[in-house]
């Protein structure tokens, strides 16, 4: 008997382009963890196909428990996500403002990664000299 996962943490994203698209993504999960996919990696992954080469200028995240949509504070974006979102950073040369917001209306903003990721580890390190 096949068993689709439902989703238990919604989560839900948006990243603006410097052109002014708007590409949205949602958690995708799965039942053969870790195959399913955050939000915010659905998002920018599926910019960066989209539209290579455009700057992303923010990206903004909600998340909430299933039958909890009154979080006391936005849920801030897993350790993968601080690293994908910093890499595009580091690529376009340019700071992504991070906002979340937490199903009760609070929101959170950040100019940029580096503030979720003061140690960011970078393709730089493996380059030869």
């Amino acid at each position: 008997m096949l068993m689709l996962l439902t989703p238990k943490f919604h989560v839900g994203a948006a990243v603006m382009l410097e052109n002014g698209v708007v590409v949205r993504g949602s958690n995708q999960e799965n039942a053969a963890y870790p195959s399913g996919l955050c939000a915010e990696r659905v998002a920018l992954f599926a910019a960066g196909a989209q539209h290579p080469g455009i700057k992303i200028i923010a990206i903004a995240i909600s998340a909430y428990p299933e039958g909890k949509k009154q979080l006391s504070v936005p849920i801030s974006p897993c350790g993968n996500c601080r690293q994908v979102m910093s890499e595009y950073e580091l690529r376009y040369d340019h700071k992504i403002r991070v906002i979340m917001e937490g199903g009760n209306g609070t929101f959170i903003a950040s100019e940029n990664v580096v503030q979720f990721l003061p140690y960011v580890f970078s393709g730089s390190v493996l380059k030869k000299n």
